[in-house]
Protein backbone atom coordinates (compact mmCIF):
# COMPACT_ATOMS: atom_id res chain seq x y z
CA UNK A 1 0.00 0.00 0.00
CA UNK A 2 1.35 3.40 -0.95
CA UNK A 3 1.60 6.09 1.70
CA UNK A 4 -0.63 9.08 0.98
CA UNK A 5 2.02 11.79 0.80
CA UNK A 6 1.03 15.41 0.16
CA UNK A 7 3.19 18.50 -0.53
CA UNK A 8 1.63 20.41 2.37
CA UNK A 9 4.67 20.36 4.68
CA UNK A 10 7.13 21.09 1.88
CA UNK A 11 5.06 24.12 0.86
CA UNK A 12 4.85 25.32 4.46
CA UNK A 13 8.64 25.25 4.73
CA UNK A 14 8.95 27.12 1.44
CA UNK A 15 7.26 30.03 3.22
CA UNK A 16 9.09 29.39 6.50
CA UNK A 17 10.49 32.93 6.67
CA UNK A 18 7.00 34.46 6.44
CA UNK A 19 5.77 34.01 10.06
CA UNK A 20 8.91 35.66 11.43
CA UNK A 21 8.56 38.70 9.19
CA UNK A 22 4.80 38.95 9.75
CA UNK A 23 5.28 38.98 13.53
CA UNK A 24 8.06 41.55 13.16
CA UNK A 25 5.79 43.80 11.08
CA UNK A 26 3.03 43.50 13.69
CA UNK A 27 5.46 44.31 16.52
CA UNK A 28 6.95 47.30 14.71
CA UNK A 29 3.50 48.74 13.96
CA UNK A 30 2.27 48.24 17.53
CA UNK A 31 -0.51 45.81 16.63
CA UNK A 32 -0.19 43.65 19.77
CA UNK A 33 0.09 46.68 22.07
CA UNK A 34 -3.01 48.21 20.49
CA UNK A 35 -5.04 45.03 20.90
CA UNK A 36 -3.95 44.72 24.52
CA UNK A 37 -6.16 47.72 25.25
CA UNK A 38 -9.26 46.17 23.63
CA UNK A 39 -10.34 44.09 20.60
CA UNK A 40 -10.42 46.21 17.45
CA UNK A 41 -11.52 46.22 13.84
CA UNK A 42 -9.03 46.78 11.06
CA UNK A 43 -10.27 50.35 10.70
CA UNK A 44 -9.65 51.01 14.39
CA UNK A 45 -6.21 49.42 14.21
CA UNK A 46 -5.36 51.57 11.20
CA UNK A 47 -6.37 54.78 13.01
CA UNK A 48 -4.36 53.85 16.11
CA UNK A 49 -1.21 52.47 14.46
CA UNK A 50 -1.05 54.59 11.33
CA UNK A 51 -0.58 51.50 9.16
CA UNK A 52 -2.64 50.80 6.04
CA UNK A 53 -5.91 48.87 6.18
CA UNK A 54 -4.72 46.60 3.39
CA UNK A 55 -1.47 45.77 5.16
CA UNK A 56 -3.10 45.25 8.55
CA UNK A 57 -5.80 43.02 7.07
CA UNK A 58 -3.20 40.75 5.48
CA UNK A 59 -0.97 40.32 8.53
CA UNK A 60 -3.85 40.17 11.04
CA UNK A 61 -5.51 37.33 9.15
CA UNK A 62 -2.19 35.49 8.93
CA UNK A 63 -1.71 35.95 12.68
CA UNK A 64 -5.15 34.44 13.24
CA UNK A 65 -3.96 31.47 11.19
CA UNK A 66 -0.87 31.21 13.43
CA UNK A 67 -3.08 31.44 16.57
CA UNK A 68 -1.37 34.64 17.68
CA UNK A 69 -4.62 36.57 17.16
CA UNK A 70 -8.29 35.61 17.42
CA UNK A 71 -11.13 37.08 15.40
CA UNK A 72 -14.82 37.39 16.25
CA UNK A 73 -16.79 39.03 13.49
CA UNK A 74 -14.73 42.02 12.37
CA UNK A 75 -12.84 42.43 15.66
CA UNK A 76 -9.38 41.03 16.34
CA UNK A 77 -8.06 40.21 19.81
CA UNK A 78 -4.98 38.74 21.46
CA UNK A 79 -4.53 35.10 22.37
CA UNK A 80 -2.99 34.09 25.73
CA UNK A 81 0.34 33.43 23.98
CA UNK A 82 0.58 36.81 22.21
CA UNK A 83 -0.64 38.57 25.35
CA UNK A 84 2.15 37.00 27.40
CA UNK A 85 5.04 37.42 24.98
CA UNK A 86 4.27 40.06 22.33
CA UNK A 87 2.87 42.98 24.36
CA UNK A 88 5.67 45.39 25.25
CA UNK A 89 4.48 46.04 28.81
CA UNK A 90 4.63 42.35 29.79
CA UNK A 91 7.64 40.98 31.70
CA UNK A 92 7.93 38.10 29.22
CA UNK A 93 8.02 40.41 26.19
CA UNK A 94 9.92 38.92 23.23
CA UNK A 95 8.84 41.38 20.57
CA UNK A 96 12.14 43.25 20.81
CA UNK A 97 13.86 40.08 19.59
CA UNK A 98 11.77 40.17 16.41
CA UNK A 99 12.88 43.72 15.71
CA UNK A 100 16.35 42.32 15.03
CA UNK A 101 15.34 39.54 12.67
CA UNK A 102 15.24 41.37 9.33
CA UNK A 103 18.17 43.67 10.10
CA UNK A 104 20.64 41.36 11.89
CA UNK A 105 19.69 37.69 11.84
CA UNK A 106 18.19 36.95 8.42
CA UNK A 107 20.87 38.72 6.32
CA UNK A 108 23.51 36.28 7.58
CA UNK A 109 21.22 33.29 7.05
CA UNK A 110 20.78 34.32 3.43
CA UNK A 111 24.41 33.27 2.97
CA UNK A 112 23.74 29.73 4.22
CA UNK A 113 24.37 28.06 0.86
CA UNK A 114 27.88 29.55 0.74
CA UNK A 115 28.46 28.81 4.44
CA UNK A 116 27.58 25.14 3.98
CA UNK A 117 29.91 24.87 1.00
CA UNK A 118 32.92 26.48 2.72
CA UNK A 119 32.27 25.73 6.39
CA UNK A 120 33.10 29.34 7.15
CA UNK A 121 30.58 31.66 8.87
CA UNK A 122 28.90 34.61 7.25
CA UNK A 123 30.06 36.60 10.27
CA UNK A 124 31.85 35.37 13.39
CA UNK A 125 29.86 37.16 16.08
CA UNK A 126 31.96 35.58 18.84
CA UNK A 127 34.98 37.55 17.56
CA UNK A 128 35.31 40.92 19.26
CA UNK A 129 35.90 42.77 16.00
CA UNK A 130 32.40 42.05 14.70
CA UNK A 131 30.65 40.60 17.74
CA UNK A 132 30.94 43.42 20.26
CA UNK A 133 28.79 45.84 18.28
CA UNK A 134 26.36 43.06 17.32
CA UNK A 135 25.72 41.97 20.90
CA UNK A 136 25.72 45.49 22.33
CA UNK A 137 22.74 46.20 20.09
CA UNK A 138 21.08 42.83 20.60
CA UNK A 139 21.45 41.56 24.19
CA UNK A 140 18.91 43.78 25.94
CA UNK A 141 16.20 42.31 23.72
CA UNK A 142 17.13 38.84 25.04
CA UNK A 143 16.57 39.74 28.72
CA UNK A 144 12.96 38.44 28.90
CA UNK A 145 13.91 35.19 27.18
CA UNK A 146 15.92 34.08 30.24
CA UNK A 147 14.40 36.12 33.07
CA UNK A 148 11.89 33.51 34.22
CA UNK A 149 14.46 30.70 34.07
CA UNK A 150 16.94 32.82 36.03
CA UNK A 151 14.34 33.39 38.74
CA UNK A 152 13.59 29.67 39.01
CA UNK A 153 17.34 29.03 39.19
CA UNK A 154 17.57 31.42 42.15
CA UNK A 155 14.72 29.70 43.95
CA UNK A 156 16.36 26.31 43.36
CA UNK A 157 19.61 27.65 44.84
CA UNK A 158 17.64 29.04 47.82
CA UNK A 159 18.69 32.62 47.14
CA UNK A 160 15.49 34.26 48.47
CA UNK A 161 15.73 34.64 52.21
CA UNK A 162 19.42 33.71 52.43
CA UNK A 163 21.35 35.24 55.32
CA UNK A 164 24.76 34.60 53.77
CA UNK A 165 26.51 36.66 51.08
CA UNK A 166 26.29 35.16 47.60
CA UNK A 167 28.87 36.23 45.03
CA UNK A 168 27.72 35.54 41.48
CA UNK A 169 30.07 35.37 38.50
CA UNK A 170 28.09 36.12 35.33
CA UNK A 171 30.25 35.14 32.34
CA UNK A 172 29.41 36.61 28.92
CA UNK A 173 26.88 38.58 30.91
CA UNK A 174 25.13 40.33 28.03
CA UNK A 175 22.01 41.93 29.49
CA UNK A 176 23.05 40.65 32.92
CA UNK A 177 19.81 38.72 33.34
CA UNK A 178 21.26 35.75 35.25
CA UNK A 179 22.94 37.80 37.94
CA UNK A 180 20.29 40.52 38.04
CA UNK A 181 17.46 38.04 38.66
CA UNK A 182 19.36 36.65 41.66
CA UNK A 183 20.16 40.12 42.98
CA UNK A 184 16.46 40.98 42.84
CA UNK A 185 15.76 37.97 45.06
CA UNK A 186 18.16 38.92 47.85
CA UNK A 187 20.20 41.93 48.99
CA UNK A 188 22.94 39.43 49.88
CA UNK A 189 23.78 38.92 46.19
CA UNK A 190 26.75 40.65 44.59
CA UNK A 191 27.37 40.29 40.85
CA UNK A 192 30.60 40.28 38.88
CA UNK A 193 29.85 40.53 35.16
CA UNK A 194 32.41 39.57 32.50
CA UNK A 195 32.01 40.66 28.87
CA UNK A 196 33.38 42.97 26.21
CA UNK A 197 33.43 46.65 27.29
CA UNK A 198 30.81 47.65 24.73
CA UNK A 199 28.41 44.99 26.02
CA UNK A 200 29.05 45.80 29.68
CA UNK A 201 27.65 49.27 29.05
CA UNK A 202 24.33 47.56 28.33
CA UNK A 203 24.71 45.28 31.37
CA UNK A 204 25.16 48.29 33.62
CA UNK A 205 22.21 50.08 32.00
CA UNK A 206 19.89 47.12 32.62
CA UNK A 207 21.18 46.66 36.18
CA UNK A 208 20.43 50.32 36.88
CA UNK A 209 16.92 49.96 35.45
CA UNK A 210 16.37 46.93 37.71
CA UNK A 211 17.69 48.75 40.78
CA UNK A 212 20.75 46.56 41.43
CA UNK A 213 23.54 48.61 39.81
CA UNK A 214 25.15 49.31 43.20
CA UNK A 215 25.77 45.55 43.58
CA UNK A 216 27.28 45.02 40.14
CA UNK A 217 30.98 45.11 39.34
CA UNK A 218 32.44 44.49 35.90
CA UNK A 219 35.47 42.76 34.41
CA UNK A 220 35.89 43.90 30.80
CA UNK A 221 37.67 41.68 28.31
CA UNK A 222 37.70 38.34 26.55
CA UNK A 223 36.03 35.69 28.71
CA UNK A 224 38.95 33.28 28.27
CA UNK A 225 41.63 35.87 29.03
CA UNK A 226 40.06 37.94 31.81
CA UNK A 227 41.11 37.36 35.43
CA UNK A 228 37.95 36.34 37.26
CA UNK A 229 39.46 36.05 40.70
CA UNK A 230 38.19 33.35 43.06
CA UNK A 231 35.68 32.64 45.79
CA UNK A 232 32.41 32.79 43.85
CA UNK A 233 29.36 30.87 45.09
CA UNK A 234 27.55 30.73 41.75
CA UNK A 235 28.87 31.02 38.18
CA UNK A 236 26.54 31.32 35.21
CA UNK A 237 27.31 30.48 31.60
CA UNK A 238 24.18 31.86 29.99
CA UNK A 239 23.93 30.83 26.32
CA UNK A 240 27.64 31.20 25.60
CA UNK A 241 28.98 27.65 25.05
CA UNK A 242 27.15 27.38 21.72
CA UNK A 243 29.19 30.21 20.22
CA UNK A 244 32.54 28.99 21.56
CA UNK A 245 32.76 25.46 20.17
CA UNK A 246 33.78 22.31 22.03
CA UNK A 247 37.43 23.10 22.78
CA UNK A 248 36.88 26.65 24.05
CA UNK A 249 33.81 25.54 26.03
CA UNK A 250 35.86 22.96 27.89
CA UNK A 251 38.56 25.53 28.57
CA UNK A 252 35.95 27.93 29.88
CA UNK A 253 34.41 25.32 32.19
CA UNK A 254 37.85 24.53 33.65
CA UNK A 255 38.41 28.23 34.26
CA UNK A 256 35.07 28.53 36.04
CA UNK A 257 35.96 25.58 38.26
CA UNK A 258 39.06 27.43 39.46
CA UNK A 259 37.04 30.59 40.16
CA UNK A 260 34.34 28.93 42.28
CA UNK A 261 34.60 28.39 46.00
CA UNK A 262 34.24 24.82 47.29
CA UNK A 263 30.56 23.96 47.28
CA UNK A 264 29.93 26.50 44.52
CA UNK A 265 27.52 25.84 41.66
CA UNK A 266 28.01 26.27 37.93
CA UNK A 267 24.84 26.89 35.91
CA UNK A 268 24.83 26.37 32.14
CA UNK A 269 21.96 27.69 30.03
CA UNK A 270 21.91 26.29 26.51
CA UNK A 271 19.81 24.99 23.64
CA UNK A 272 20.34 21.27 24.28
CA UNK A 273 19.57 18.62 21.65
CA UNK A 274 18.83 15.07 22.72
CA UNK A 275 21.68 12.59 22.70
CA UNK A 276 20.65 11.25 19.28
CA UNK A 277 20.45 14.79 17.84
CA UNK A 278 16.97 14.13 16.47
CA UNK A 279 15.33 17.02 18.35
CA UNK A 280 14.05 19.25 19.71
CA UNK A 281 13.86 21.38 16.54
CA UNK A 282 14.94 24.64 18.22
CA UNK A 283 18.24 23.11 19.34
CA UNK A 284 18.94 21.68 15.90
CA UNK A 285 18.07 24.94 14.14
CA UNK A 286 20.30 26.83 16.55
CA UNK A 287 23.20 24.56 15.62
CA UNK A 288 22.78 25.82 12.05
CA UNK A 289 22.60 29.36 13.41
CA UNK A 290 26.02 28.79 14.95
CA UNK A 291 27.31 27.45 11.64
CA UNK A 292 26.22 30.74 10.08
CA UNK A 293 27.46 33.01 12.86
CA UNK A 294 30.56 31.45 14.44
CA UNK A 295 33.77 29.69 13.49
CA UNK A 296 33.36 26.59 15.66
CA UNK A 297 30.02 27.02 17.44
CA UNK A 298 27.42 24.28 17.83
CA UNK A 299 24.79 23.02 20.25
CA UNK A 300 25.81 20.30 22.68
CA UNK A 301 23.99 17.41 24.33
CA UNK A 302 23.56 16.93 28.06
CA UNK A 303 25.90 13.93 27.85
CA UNK A 304 28.63 16.05 26.24
CA UNK A 305 28.33 18.94 28.69
CA UNK A 306 28.15 16.54 31.64
CA UNK A 307 31.39 14.89 30.53
CA UNK A 308 33.12 18.26 30.28
CA UNK A 309 31.90 19.23 33.75
CA UNK A 310 33.17 16.00 35.31
CA UNK A 311 36.52 16.25 33.53
CA UNK A 312 36.94 19.76 34.97
CA UNK A 313 36.33 18.41 38.49
CA UNK A 314 32.62 19.13 38.99
CA UNK A 315 30.26 16.62 40.56
CA UNK A 316 26.58 15.77 40.11
CA UNK A 317 25.77 17.24 36.69
CA UNK A 318 22.01 17.54 36.61
CA UNK A 319 19.20 19.22 34.74
CA UNK A 320 16.74 21.75 36.15
CA UNK A 321 13.46 22.42 34.39
CA UNK A 322 13.30 26.20 34.57
CA UNK A 323 10.39 26.75 32.19
CA UNK A 324 12.67 28.03 29.44
CA UNK A 325 13.70 26.93 25.97
CA UNK A 326 15.59 23.99 27.50
CA UNK A 327 16.56 22.78 31.00
CA UNK A 328 19.44 24.42 32.85
CA UNK A 329 22.46 22.25 33.58
CA UNK A 330 23.94 22.51 37.08
CA UNK A 331 26.97 20.94 38.71
CA UNK A 332 28.79 21.38 42.03
CA UNK A 333 32.43 22.00 42.91
CA UNK A 334 33.36 19.61 45.73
Amino acid sequence: MKTNVTPERVMQFAWGYAPTLIIEAAVRHGVFDSLDQSPKTIAELARETGASRRGLTAIANALVGFNFLARKGERYSLTPESSAFLVSSRPGYLGALYKHMSSQIIPNWLQLQQVVRTGRPAEAVNDKKSGAAFFAEFVEALFPLSYRAAGIMGEHLKVPGTKKPIHVLDIAAGSGVWGIALAEQSPQVRITAVDWPEVLKVTKKVAKKCGVANRLSAIPGDILKADYGTGYNVATLGHILHSEGAARSQQLIRKVFRALAPGGTIVVAEFVPNDERTGPPNALIFAVNMLVNSKEGDTFTFAEISRWLREAGFEKPRQLDAGGVSPLILATKP
